[in-house]
C-alpha cells in the first residue's frame, strides 16, 4: 500500500538468485550483514545500521566471489533502549543465531562465514568468531578497527574516530551516499560530542546525549561516503584471501 504519507524504505539489497545461481557461482565463503534497529536520532532511521551492513556488504558481494546473505536486523541495542522504537535481543540469543546460520550453511557446503558488523554494541559476535576455530566453520569480523581507520583517513573523514561514535560523519555519509532518500533534514545542525563515555555500559546511552547523536553529522557528504566504501571494499581482499587459503589446505 502506497500514499502520501508512506516513508521511504530501505530498498532490497540482495540478488535475486536462485539455487542454480548460487551452485553456479560455487562461493564457498558467505556474508551476513547484522545490523541494528535503534535510535539514531532525528535524521536517521532505525534501521541505519542494518542498511549500513548491508551496503558493505552488498559492495563486497559486488566485487568478489561471495554468497550474499539477508540481514539481521535487530541484536544487541539495549544502551538504547529509553529512545523509542528500539529494539534488542539478548547476546546470547545473537550468538545462538549466528551459530545456527554457520552450522547451515557448513551443511549445505558453505564453510567460511564473514560477518559485516554495522553496531558497535555487538560485541558478542567477538567471541562468536573466536569459538569458530573449534567449531569447523571458519569465520570472520568485517570491518575490524584497522579496516575502518584506513577508510577514514582515505575518505577525508574529519571527526575523530572516538569521538563519531553514533549517527555521526560517517554513518551520515555512507547513507547520504547509499540511500539518501533515508536521510531527513537536520543532520547539518545536530553536531553533539560527548568523548567521556566511560560509564556507558552501565548508564546507557542517556547519560551522555540527549538527542541520541554523538559525532559530528555536519561534516558528512556524499562523497565521502563513497571514499569510505571503496576502501572498506579494497579491504576486504585480506580477510577473502585468508579464509579461501585456509579452504585450500
Amino acid at each position: 500500500m502506497t500514499g502520501s504519507g508512506t516513508r521511504p524504505q530501505a530498498p532490497g539489497l540482495l540478488p535475486p538468485d536462485t539455487t542454480e545461481d548460487i551452485r553456479a557461482r560455487k562461493a564457498g565463503v558467505a556474508v551476513l550483514p547484522i545490523g541494528s534497529f535503534e535510535q539514531h536520532g532525528a535524521f536517521l532511521p532505525l534501521v541505519t545500521d542494518t542498511v549500513i551492513a548491508c551496503t558493505i556488504a552488498r559492495e563486497i558481494a559486488a566485487a568478489y566471489p561471495v554468497l550474499l546473505l539477508p540481514p539481521l536486523t535487530i541484536s544487541c541495542s539495549h544502551e538504547h533502549a529509553a529512545w523509542p522504537g528500539t529494539v534488542s535481543i539478548s547476546a546470547a540469543t545473537l550468538h545462538a543465531v549466528v551459530r545456527d546460520i554457520a552450522d547451515s550453511l557448513r551443511r549445505s557446503g558453505v564453510d567460511a562465514l564473514v560477518l559485516v558488523n554495522g553496531h558497535g554494541g555487538n560485541y558478542v559476535l567477538r567471541n562468536v568468531v573466536q569459538e569458530s576455530a573449534a567449531t569447523g566453520t571458519r569465520m570472520a569480523l568485517f570491518p575490524g578497527s584497522a579496516d575502518w581507520n584506513t577508510a577514514r583517513t582515505e575518505a577525508g573523514i574529519q571527526t575523530p574516530a572516538p569521538s563519531d561514535m553514533h549517527a555521526g560523519e560517517v554513518e551520515t555519509s555512507i547513507l547520504l551516499h547509499a540511500h539518501s532518500e533515508l536521510v531527513r533534514p537536520g543532520y547539518e545542525s545536530a553536531d553533539f560530542l560527548a568523548d567521556d563515555r566511560r560509564h556507558l555500559l552501565t548508564l546507557g546511552m542517556p547519560a551522555y546525549t540527549e538527542s541520541g547523536v554523538i559525532g559530528r553529522p555536519s561534516l558528512a557528504s556524499a562523497g565521502k561516503g563513497k571514499e569510505l566504501l571503496t576502501a572498506l571494499v579494497d579491504s576486504f581482499a585480506e580477510y577473502l584471501s585468508l579464509l579461501t587459503e585456509k579452504e585450500a589446505r
